[in-house]
């Protein structure tokens, strides 16, 4: 594996003046010399020429990659105007941050169930060398591989747990999702020098086929959800009523009177629509 060094590159701020110099003089002596020597001048003055091709600036965030005939010799990240070997292939690679929003995928859940998925990926090169001669093309690269674990990570988790707290759903833990996923991605990245800032899902819904079905079962699940709820508070209502009758000793009900008393008002409490109230105007026994 190929690993990012330091290239040996000059000041090109420092070599310009050189040059400059050298091609004046090479020129001078063109024109004032005997011809002999001219011959010399100008040789001398095309090897200058040929070294004003050694220039190349790099930009912030930038990378140059240096190859001489197919070997690579290292990677400049210094700024500015420099200098090298005019015979050395300088291609340039970013270092800024990137993002990548993937196509919406369409797969299916750990249940089985078809679900339309889509992530962002914000990324960035850190190891210049692998990203060039490790992969063919790195950035076509992080596009398939972060799909790749996408559409991998939809189809080992459920859409959601349905009440469940034991399994990982890709709707109700969106952090541990976008953990998860980066995770993903960067285990896939490593060996193109790229580093994984962030991946977290920017689209998810069930499959259009399914979403009608799938909203009933969410309804109904939170209707009994609700109803138990209201239960619950109903029958703590009723007991602590019962308990303050019997406490302040308002009203003494034998057995049958308290579960008559307990059904009327889980009724009340429990019911949907509004109660009529009914006055019993004789004994409470009749």
């Amino acid at each position: 594996m190929i690993k990012e060094i330091k290239a040996s590159t000059s000041n090109g701020y420092k070599i310009l003046p050189i040059l400059l110099l050298l091609q004046i003089s090479w020129a001078g002596g063109i024109i004032a010399l005997p011809l002999l020597l001219k011959f010399v001048c100008i040789l001398g003055s095309a090897v200058t020429f040929f070294f004003w091709f050694g220039f190349f600036l790099v930009h912030p965030n930038q990378g140059r990659v240096i190859q001489l005939f197919g070997k690579y010799v290292g990677t400049e990240m210094a700024g500015g105007l420099r200098w090298a070997n005019p015979f050395y292939m300088k291609a340039k690679v970013s270092l800024r941050v990137r993002n990548f929003e993937s196509s919406t995928l369409k797969v299916n859940d750990s249940d089985g169930n078809p679900i339309d998925i889509a992530a962002v990926v914000v990324w960035k090169v850190v190891d210049t060398a692998e990203a060039m001669f490790e992969v063919d093309d790195y950035e076509d690269f992080v596009t398939i591989q972060s799909e790749a674990a996408l559409r991998n990570l939809a189809t080992t988790h459920p859409y959601d747990n349905h009440n469940s707290d034991t399994d990982i759903c890709l709707r109700g833990q969106p952090e541990l999702i976008a953990g998860l996923l980066k995770t993903e991605v960067q285990n896939r990245l490593n060996e193109a020098g790229v580093e994984v800032i962030e991946a977290r899902i920017s689209h998810l819904a069930y499959a259009p086929e399914i979403a009608s079905a799938m909203l009933q079962r969410q309804q109904a699940s939170a209707i009994v959800a609700a109803r138990h709820e209201i239960v619950e508070g109903a029958v703590g209502m009723v007991e602590a009523a019962l308990e303050s009758l019997a406490k302040k000793n308002v009203v003494e009900l034998d057995n049958e009177r308290k579960a008559a008393m307990v059904s009327n008002l889980l009724v009340v409490l429990c019911g949907e629509s509004q109660v009529t109230p009914v006055v019993n105007t004789s004994s409470l026994y009749t």
